[in-house]
């Protein structure tokens, strides 16, 4: 739907200028007007702000960015209890350019200002009352008679004329709000130490208290200017469209399917994984059967619902009052009575394939036709579990990350007989569960761990030819990834990590990197944070330090691989580290591509930042090796792999884009074949 904006003058002489531009209300400007300062100074300060008459903003929906701008340059604003009112440019790389930064501030108070500004933290209007952000409230139905009424009464003089950019009520004093800045600071280069965007508006921020506001609106449209043409911008404004566009599949999207209701969905297994599904899909509004083998792990599972349930409660992020509501919707069973009033299950059991499979042939006999078959499993290939069925166009793969009430991504996986309406109703069911969806080919390891099993085997290589591990975790983190390599093993657990890697050597072998340090420590016990000791120790409070005694598995590993230290790899500096750790995933992500397991690079890049850490602001994976070029990339894992093997050959994808020098990411890279 294209924005519309439209005027009406009514018979009482108030002019009704409505500004529809969904889904966010941005504001939208024609780019006529390139000159610095024109939007936010000449047009909106010296033209809005300062009219002769008052203006009135009547605010339902979403509000955001220049149009809650526009809305704060207005002499009142009237909202509805759930019009939803934030500036959130900082999630694109730039700020507030068109005086946001000046006037919310002086409406609720340099504090708070900086929690929406610097967090992109959204308010409904009952919220935003209650701040200062608008001075009414009122349902839909008399939105309009109110603003129209409340703009009488301001050029009547019975309600205020307040100009927003002036006022200094709501302000902190000078001092307070100084260090209120400061601190502000600081935590802003301890959350993120790459990005310079959060500190520029800031700055912004105080030049208003300092200089006054119309200095700092000069300053804040010079920022706009400047941050609009980084790489940061670049990148999370590409991420940002790159998200919309997971939910679109060629061929499946595009061909007229509508969704069906999915009201009630049975998860069969309690265990971690299986208990968190069933939470998620209860915060979802869905009307959830647990099964289990036995009453004691029944008894388990609900008790872990319940925990998690709680824990949502004890963030704010759900009412007291809503927990009984919410698991009213919650049963847990021992038998397959009522599944045939279900309209998905998702298994969740161990990765036990004969397990799964007589799951799977209990399934299709005890529930109707039409409903969803899922499983949750990342190991066993969905085409084996379907062989002993009837219903191989309703099984599909519902990979949840751990902890799936928490995790955003959901990987959709696919196998050559699931019905496209399978795919559509999925995709459905992720939006209604908040989940970012990615849809794949079904193949080992699926497309995200699959991309990143080389990200520890990189690791693992350079730590047996001498490199500490400690500073290739550092060193990662640095780059921005939410945990290095080794941190991350311990986070997943040996046992898990042994399983994948014995799967992907049998499948990649010539991609594989061989080494016998983690099953050296697996002989001391170690399991990672679930054992408290794997790479690193752990206290009770899941804080992690370095352990000392890993030298001596190290040395053992290194003996028995018969590998010498490389006392050049040793002196490598954090940035050739990152590309040694980080390349080879660019590389399997290309091999993703090549086997056209995935739709297209941009969901890579979405399931890299999502389910992986890699951080957004670098666009995802296939994006920042497009920064640095295919042919740089390409030309560092050809000049690895004549000194370290086979493990850093380039995938012919990526060779043949190096020698194009065309990007990775280009237009039709993969072809649909789902």
């Amino acid at each position: 739907m294209k924005a519309k904006t439209s005027l009406e003058v009514g018979a009482d002489g108030v002019a009704i200028i409505t500004i529809n531009n969904p889904p966010l209300n941005l504001l939208s400007a024609d780019g006529k007007h390139g000159k610095l300062g024109f939007w936010s100074i000449e047009f909106i300060t010296d033209i809005l702000e300062a009219a002769r008459k008052p203006l009135v903003a009547a605010i339902d929906g979403p509000a955001l960015g220049g149009g809650l701008e526009i809305a704060l340059a207005c002499h009142a604003r009237v909202s509805t209890s759930s019009a939803q009112l934030g500036l959130p440019e900082l999630r694109y790389g730039i700020l507030p350019g068109f005086g946001g930064t000046q006037r919310l501030p002086r409406l609720v108070g340099i504090h708070k200002a900086l929690e929406m500004i610097l967090m992109s933290k959204l308010v409904n209007g009952d919220n935003a009352q209650s701040l200062g952000l608008v001075d009414a409230l009122c349902s839909a139905d008399e939105l309009i008679n109110t603003a129209r009424h409340w703009a009488k009464d301001i050029l009547e003089f019975s309600r205020p004329w307040a100009v927003s950019l002036y006022r200094t009520d709501r302000l902190e004093p000078l001092a307070e709000a100084r260090l209120i800045l400061e601190n502000a600071r600081i935590k802003a280069k301890k959350q993120a130490p790459n990005l310079k965007h959060p500190l520029i508006c800031i700055d912004v921020i105080e030049e208003g208290l300092m200089h006054g506001p119309r200095a700092a609106l000069w300053k804040e449209s010079e920022a706009l200017l400047e941050l609009r043409q980084s790489d940061t911008c670049r990148s999370l404004v590409y991420f940002f469209f790159a998200r919309q566009r997971t939910s679109k599949v060629p061929g499946i999207t595009d061909t007229g399917l509508i969704p069906r209701k999915v009201n009630t969905v049975a998860v069969v297994g309690g265990g971690l994984m299986g208990s968190s599904i069933v939470t998620a899909l209860l915060l979802s509004n869905y009307t959830v059967i647990l099964k289990e083998a036995n009453e004691k792990a029944l008894m388990a599972g609900i008790e872990r619902v319940k925990v998690n349930l709680q824990g949502h409660v004890k963030k704010g992020k759900l009412a007291e009052g809503e927990l009984d509501q919410i698991l009213s919707l919650f049963k847990g069973v021992l038998h397959y009575k009522g599944f045939k009033e279900v309209d998905m299950v998702i298994e969740a059991v161990s990765e036990n394939t004969f397990l799964k499979l007589r799951i799977f042939s209990e399934l299709a006999s005890c529930c109707q036709p039409h409903c969803i078959l899922a499983s949750r499993s990342s190991m066993v290939n969905l085409n084996l579990i379907g062989e002993k069925t009837k219903s191989q166009n309703r099984i599909v793969g519902t990979h949840f990350f751990s902890q799936a009430h928490l995790m955003p991504l959901l990987e959709i996986v696919r196998t050559e007989k699931t019905s496209p309406q399978v795919i559509v109703d999925l995709l459905a069911i992720g939006k209604k569960m908040r989940k970012i969806p990615v849809v794949v080919r079904n193949y080992t390891g699926f497309a995200i761990n699959r991309m990143f099993f080389p990200y520890s085997q990189a690791a693992l290589m350079l730590v047996q030819h001498g490199v500490d591990l400690y500073q290739i975790d550092q060193a990662v983190t640095t780059f921005g990834m939410t945990m290095g390599p080794f941190r991350m093993t311990d986070f997943v657990g040996f046992e898990v990590v042994t399983a994948m890697y014995v799967q992907f050597c049998n499948y990649f072998g010539q991609r594989y990197c061989e080494s016998k340090l983690i099953s050296i420590m697996q002989e001391d016990y170690r399991a990672g944070e679930t054992t408290r000791k794997g790479f690193y120790k752990y206290d009770g409070e899941s804080k992690f330090s370095p352990d000392p005694d890993i030298k001596k598995y190290v040395n053992k590993a290194r003996s028995i691989s018969g590998i010498s230290v490389d006392y050049e790899l040793m002196k490598l500096p954090h940035e050739e580290i990152v590309e040694m750790i980080l390349f080879p995933v660019v590389n399997e992500a290309c091999c993703l591509l090549e086997d056209r397991i995935v739709v297209k690079a941009s969901d890579l890049d979405v399931a890299s930042v999502m389910g992986m850490g890699f951080p957004e602001y670098r666009g995802g994976i296939i994006f920042w090796a497009d920064t640095l070029g295919s042919r740089y990339v390409c030309s560092k894992l050809e000049k690895w792999s004549k000194t370290y093997g086979s493990f850093f050959n380039p995938c012919s994808y990526l060779a043949e884009r190096a020698l194009k020098r065309t990007p990775l990411g280009s237009e039709g890279q993969a072809k649909s074949q789902l």
